[in-house]
């Protein structure tokens, strides 16, 4: 089975942003080493808890720093943008990097609600138009002329990356079916209904020009420690990180498990807490690789994609080392 990596670029407590962009950097070049599959990197905007605003810019600078690892964007949020420009932006990447580049794409605002008006110069994104947009992207990127203008996204080339589509429902699984892509379930923003989801997408999907063959992946937070204790109490400040976004609250970085420990909860929150425990999968090595197994035969897919925030990130490093040995990654 591969294992990957989504990475939003975590700013933790205390930290600049310039040091979450060194962190991301230094765990691409990690991961790389340790086998890992692919190696996405996500789209958040007005936030000063998450410091990847701009996965396409950050893309180049992580395949210029690894050798093996495919890299992408987790996602693009493509109703945003213009579809020749985003093209054009991965055509120049394929040519670069070919064979290395990932396109996800997601129609997500990417923020709180004001992010759509600022990026999209006071309007809201016309989110209904974003099949055909998907569909006119990939024509660019395959060298044609999907408007009749005798516009062409250039640099032109052999290859062309392959588009997945994001999502956390049924809706977005159909799509990627009707449309012929792959398919990413995030899991680790809605824990239920992706075993629907992703079986929708399987049941639906039509061969296109980019594959003939349905390719899905799930993704999910995994936090792995040496002992099942360690993994508990590190799991508990992305706990309270949760806990507090689902709540309005403080967004200014991620808080440390010494934090987490002396958080005083309601039975609420406890609740809340337990019901997000379904998004993670916590635990020393051999309960880890045991349930991403585990989740990746429920989704029937022969890839999972790990999302791991812990503070500090030594502990981060150590996990994603932990995983590579529990599953003998090459």
């Amino acid at each position: 089975m591969k294992l990957s990596v989504l990475d939003q670029s975590p700013i933790l407590s205390g930290m600049a942003p310039s040091e979450a962009f060194r962190q991301t950097t230094e765990l691409a070049k990690h991961v790389d080493q340790l086998g890992f599959h692919r190696y996405w990197v996500a789209e958040h905007h007005s936030t000063e808890s998450l410091a990847g605003s701009a996965p396409e810019i950050l893309l180049p600078h992580l395949a210029a720093h690894t050798t093996n690892i495919r890299v992408g964007t987790g996602g693009v949020l493509l109703p945003h943008y213009s579809a020749y420009k985003v093209a054009e932006m991965f055509r120049v990447l394929e040519t670069l990097y070919p064979g290395r580049i990932d396109l996800g794409l997601g129609r997500a605002p990417g923020g709180m609600p004001n992010v759509n008006l600022a990026l999209n110069r006071g309007k809201h994104p016309q989110v209904e138009h974003y099949p055909q947009q998907i569909e006119e992207l990939m024509s660019y990127l395959r060298g044609e002329d999907p408007q009749g203008m005798h516009v062409y996204a250039t640099p032109k080339g052999e290859s062309a990356p392959p588009v997945w589509m994001l999502g956390s429902s049924g809706t977005s699984a159909r799509l990627a079916a009707d449309l012929g892509v792959s398919y990413s379930f995030a899991h680790f923003i809605n824990g239920y209904g992706g075993t629907r989801a992703m079986d929708r997408y399987y049941d639906y999907f039509t061969p296109s020009v980019q594959q003939t063959e349905p390719h899905g992946f799930v993704s999910i937070f995994v936090v792995c420690a040496d002992t099942e204790e360690k993994a508990e109490y590190l799991a508990s400040s992305l706990d309270l990180a949760i806990l507090r976004i689902e709540q309005g609250g403080n967004r200014t970085g991620f808080p440390t498990p010494e934090e987490a420990s002396k958080q005083q909860y309601s039975v609420f929150e406890k609740e809340r807490i337990r019901e997000n425990r379904g998004r993670m999968i916590v635990g020393d090595p051999s309960q880890v690789k045991e349930q991403i197994e585990k989740l990746a035969r429920s989704y029937n897919v022969d890839e999972v994609m790990v999302n791991t925030i812990v503070n500090p990130f030594e502990e981060r490093l150590r996990s994603y080392t932990l995983l590579a040995e529990a599953f003998q990654l090459a």
